[in-house]
């Protein structure tokens, strides 16, 4: 019986490891998740915000994910639309998902990431 999403892994070229930090830290304001010593060898790193965990791992023939995306629960979603431009990403409203707000963005290795809120 399947309890719960544990976490999300996402690709990354090898060397993308800082400005994933900075934009995973410092525009989403998450938490960076120390990797186990014997996965930390392979690269990539780990990040959390509550009970969500998004693991962006090393893949050398990297190709950004432009179709499949995670889908991140948040609150404040205009303000968090404000904080991703500020961070120098660009934004993209959708309003096709009835009784909610949404938006996609993208990390800094082309990933897409999908931000929602549902409306009250």
């Amino acid at each position: 019986m399947i309890t719960a999403l544990d976490h999300v892994q996402l690709a990354a070229p090898p060397g993308s490891e800082d400005a994933l930090r900075a934009f995973y830290t410092g525009v989403l304001g998450m938490t960076e998740v120390p990797k186990p010593p014997a996965l930390a060898a392979r690269g990539g790193c780990w990040f959390q915000a509550g009970g969500v965990q998004l693991h962006l791992g090393v893949e050398e023939d990297f190709r950004p994910a432009r179709k499949a995306h995670p889908g991140l629960r948040v609150t404040g979603i205009e303000a968090y639309a404000a904080q991703l431009t500020a961070g120098g990403a660009e934004v993209v409203w959708d309003d096709n998902l009835p009784g909610h707000r949404r938006f996609y963005a993208e990390d800094p290795v082309g990933n897409r990431l999908e931000f929602l809120e549902p409306c009250v």
